[in-house]
């Protein structure tokens, strides 16, 4: 059996991932075990987790595989000082002696990171290295379903390219476009996450749910001025406007002249409507460049499947616009689409290009992404009261019963099964729960629980069975990546005075039937839930349709602002006594927040670096 352990770290989003024999045995970022969101150190913890999971020692495993080429980035950073010089010798002077230390010497500083993990690992040669891209592309391609497929990928940068489209037919993916560094799709949703005072690459999300509060109305001034964008999708920057090449900010003076306003100050500046304008503009022309070049690519490749991978793929918005717009037949999108696949990717490409492997080309090689650790009774009830927790035991179709009650009597559940999701979505592994019939429910979440900006949107879990009902969507959507709009008969129309109400004040108004759910533009990021991959998630939702007629629940990561998921037992219930949750359900364990030592309540709010 051949083992093959990808990693993917040194940016943002560190992982590692195991696959025997081509079938996923494990992946998970190190974010969940260190605690430290976005987590880019060597991902020490999720190897050992993979490893393990594959009763593997790291000695024993057959290939090593780096997501990205480090003398490829490097070539790119100093011919990028160069172009520029002298404009960039700050960030450079501070950049070099990373590189010289840790980075351009990666092998040795791998190999000797892997040392620590096993004092037996002694063959360097084992350790490859993937292009950044292709990693991406080997991600969305090789686990999806389809045999054939045009394999789009998007994100901010990797060696050299931004943007590229590969062919993959059964066991071969061949990159045939590429955009290069510094045009970059990612790079410019994110100069604009930095502009409205977000932070970079991990608030380009808080962006795109801040746009339907706003109107497109710099989308043209975009367009016009900052890039020189062609029919087919393609496009040129204007760097006179970005600082991100040679300075140590997204975007400069220009820029800010240009649209009117300096770059808002998250500790001083309220978010304004003018920010809502420009989260809504620049959500728009990603759309826009998104929609030309799959168009493009479908008339030109005459393919009917699409994969979607790279951090931009997580723009769900804009997935549902290409599903919807009916550009390809089928649409199959990586669940970890950011740096974290890009261990698995790696993983992958080596086994299917490098050692020529066929591929089972069968529904889906993800698993519902559940794909991280799970835990045992034993260990959970040994856990729980090492914590002092107090709980009840009951067996599996007691919890599902109690639970769906409980949540139809507007509680709100953390909800700990199985094993964790690997990507940034919670998909009823590790998930806050609770009833999208409730209308304060959204403002409750988000103040009370999360303790995050009360604009932030839901998502819906909902049947797969139902989802055709419920949404203007009749598509699998597992991994939480499309949106598409509530129906027209679950809508509650707004009177004349909503209509009049603008940016943040539109969010009291109920607008459907499952007002938690539905965003100010009636939208909702869906999950579809499956027999086959979540059966007991899938249970409680059916339970909760039996006494409430709905097969719809608020699924909200389990964590606060500033958290990584949570992981282990004890993060579970840490998080659960520093929130208002009011249960807490693990395997089959129940604990009811009444019924705890009030002196274990922590104050939560201030413990994680607000993202």
């Amino acid at each position: 059996m051949t083992s093959i352990l990808g990693i993917s770290a040194f940016y943002h989003d560190s992982a590692a991932a195991l696959i025997k024999d081509g079938d996923i045995t494990a992946a998970a970022q190190e974010e969940r075990f260190s605690r430290k969101k976005h987590d880019e150190r060597f991902p020490k913890n999720a190897v050992n987790y993979v490893l393990k999971e594959a009763n593997l020692k790291l000695s024993e495993v057959d290939h090593i595989v780096f997501f990205e080429k480090p003398f490829l980035k490097f070539e790119r950073l100093l011919e990028t000082y160069l172009a520029f010089a002298p404009k960039g010798f700050k960030s450079f002077s501070l950049s070099m002696p990373i590189w010289l230390r840790e980075k351009l010497f990666q092998k040795k500083f791998l190999f000797d990171k892997l040392k620590l993990i096993d004092k037996n690992f002694k063959d360097i040669e084992k350790i490859k290295f993937s292009e950044h891209h292709y990693s991406h592309a080997a991600s969305a391609f090789f686990p999806s379903p389809f045999k054939e497929a045009v394999v789009l990928t998007l994100d901010g940068v990797g060696e050299w390219a931004t943007s590229t489209v590969a062919i993959g037919n059964d066991n071969k993916l061949k990159m045939i476009k590429e955009i290069h560094f510094p045009h970059s799709l990612g790079l410019l949703y994110s100069a604009f996450t930095y502009y409205t005072g977000f932070k970079v690459n991990s608030g380009e999300y808080k962006v795109m749910g801040l746009a339907p509060y706003g109107k497109p109305k710099f989308k043209d001034l975009i367009i016009e001025k900052l890039m020189d964008l062609k029919s087919d999708g393609s496009f040129r920057l204007n760097m006179k406007y970005f600082n991100y090449t040679t300075g140590l900010t997204m975007t400069n003076k220009k820029f800010s002249d240009l649209f009117g306003e300096p770059v808002r100050d998250p500790k001083k500046d309220l978010l304004t409507q003018f920010h809502m304008d420009i989260a809504s503009s620049i959500q728009a022309v990603t759309e826009e460049i998104i929609l030309r070049i799959t168009k493009n690519l479908a008339e030109e490749y005459k393919i009917k499947n699409l994969c979607l991978a790279g951090g931009v793929a997580l723009n769900c918005v804009a997935n549902g616009k290409v599903l919807k717009e009916k550009i390809f037949d089928n649409i199959w999108i990586q669940p970890a689409s950011g740096d974290a696949g890009g261990s698995l990717g790696a993983a992958f490409a080596y086994w299917h290009q490098e050692l020529g492997k066929s591929r089972n080309i069968y529904k889906d090689r993800m698993k519902g992404s559940y794909l991280g650790p799970k835990f045992s009774e034993s260990v959970i009830q040994e856990k729980l009261n090492d914590l002092n927790a107090v709980y009840k035991k009951k067996d599996s179709k007691e919890i599902v019963s109690i639970t769906a009650k409980e949540l139809s009597n507007s509680k709100t559940v953390g909800w700990f099964q199985g094993r964790m999701e690997f990507g940034p979505r919670a998909l009823g592994g590790r998930s806050i729960l609770a009833d999208p019939r409730s209308e304060k429910m959204q403002k409750e979440l988000n103040l009370k629980i999360k303790f995050r900006e009360s604009f932030r949107p839901f998502a819906p879990s909902v049947l797969r069975e139902d989802v055709s009902e419920w949404f203007d969507l009749n598509y699998d959507s597992p991994y939480m990546l499309l949106v598409a709009e509530v129906n027209k008969t679950k809508q509650i129309t707004m009177t004349d005075t909503d209509k009049r109400l603008f940016g943040i004040d539109q969010l009291n108004i109920k607008r459907s039937s499952i007002p938690a759910i539905t965003h100010i533009d009636y939208s909702a990021r869906i999950q579809t839930v499956h027999k086959e991959t979540n059966p007991k998630y899938y249970n409680l939702i059916n339970e909760f349709k039996n006494i409430t007629n709905c097969p719809v629940l608020v699924n909200t990561s389990f964590n606060v602002r500033g958290e990584p998921i949570v992981c282990s037992i004890a993060d579970a219930f840490n998080c659960f006594m520093g929130t208002n949750l009011d249960i807490l359900v693990i395997e089959n364990f129940i604990l009811f927040k009444d019924h705890q030592d009030k002196s274990l309540i922590k104050d939560y709010k201030n413990r994680f670096e607000l993202d």
